[in-house]
């Protein structure tokens, strides 16, 4: 049986007080670095909680704000017809962040040498920090409990009964807006291991003027693949969101997270907690997650066409039952 904890809907006034920012304050970008304790991710577990805003058996989470209207405004974003993918390229060799490479085998032999057709195979673990992949909402747990309430025991060897990526198999269409990280900061890319800031996104979406919007996919660009290009794979510590920016989220009603590398900064910089901004997402407030994108053409095309919202659509692979899915997410202008 599934205990629905108590949530409180916060006005996005009240989620940045709760960071002890005050309204009116003007916060240079990395100056506003919130103090945040493993309580206070316990306490946002609750407060940032989207259980049962679409009814106690929802399995969406937050993509229910992919209304059709929702769509149509997506769709208006195409202006020039240009498409850019968000994906990287399977890699099958291995490196220090790719302890899994991805396997493509081709099914060839003397027997199908006259064939006309040729196949091929594939093998993938996709989680982890190369793999372009969404991540389904069944993905994490907290304290047992998957979003909604529903029991990490609905994962077995079967596969997960609840919350399984084949729930979206329709696809994801929505407005996506890119936060370019570097290029609001001046920099190449971001040093591994730094934490992002709720006023580290909201000074960059001011520099590139757009706003984020309810049901909007939300992609952050902190130009880990330029980095990793340019010198090599690193493990260890990876730039991300700071736990800080679970109320940011919240207060923005993003429906996808999307990042270059594994969402949370890594490691977290929180005593008691590993991926809190999974959790938050993911479990208490059903955002779908994108991991480990590469946003480096995207960023490019933004740049030349002087926009950094679109239109972003994905879709995973329908395999019932599964944690998430391969995906190849794209953007288009």
């Amino acid at each position: 049986m599934r205990s629905f904890r108590f949530r409180r809907i916060l006005s996005p006034a009240a989620l940045i007080l709760g960071l002890g920012i005050l309204p009116g304050t003007s916060l240079k970008a990395q100056d506003a670095r919130p103090q945040v304790t493993h309580e206070d991710v316990e306490r946002w577990m609750t407060e940032l909680s989207n259980w049962g805003r679409w009814g106690k058996e929802d399995q969406l989470g937050a993509l229910n704000l992919l209304t059709a209207e929702k769509r149509k405004a997506a769709a208006a974003q195409v202006h020039e017809g240009v498409s850019v993918s968000c994906a990287r390229d399977a890699e099958t060799k291995p490196a220090p962040d790719n302890g899994s490479p991805f396997v493509h085998e081709m099914l060839l032999s003397e027997a199908n040498a006259k064939s006309p057709f040729v196949t091929d195979r594939f093998s993938v673990v996709f989680h982890g920090l190369v793999h372009t992949h969404l991540d389904a909402l069944c993905h994490m747990s907290r304290h047992g409990q998957m979003y909604n309430g529903f029991a990490r025991t609905e994962i077995t060897k079967e596969g997960a009964a609840k919350l399984s990526v084949n729930g979206i198999k329709k696809g994801i269409i929505t407005r996506g807006v890119l936060l370019d990280l570097p290029r609001s900061m001046g920099v190449d890319a971001l040093r591994p291991g730094m934490p992002i800031y709720p006023a580290d996104l909201d000074a960059c979406l001011e520099k590139e003027g757009v706003k984020v919007l309810p049901g909007d996919a939300v992609l952050i660009r902190t130009g880990r693949w330029k980095r990793r290009d340019e010198q090599g794979a690193w493990v260890g510590e990876f730039a991300g969101l700071h736990a800080a920016c679970g109320p940011w989220l919240r207060a923005h009603d993003v429906a996808v997270l999307g990042t270059d590398a594994a969402a949370d900064v890594i490691p977290a910089r929180i005593e008691g907690e590993s991926m809190p901004i999974h959790q938050l997402t993911l479990v208490a407030m059903g955002i779908w997650i994108l991991d480990a994108c590469d946003f480096e053409a995207l960023a490019a095309q933004a740049e030349k066409s002087h926009r950094w919202e679109f239109m972003l659509t994905a879709s995973p692979l329908a395999v019932p039952g599964a944690t998430g899915s391969p995906i190849n997410p794209v953007a288009t202008f």
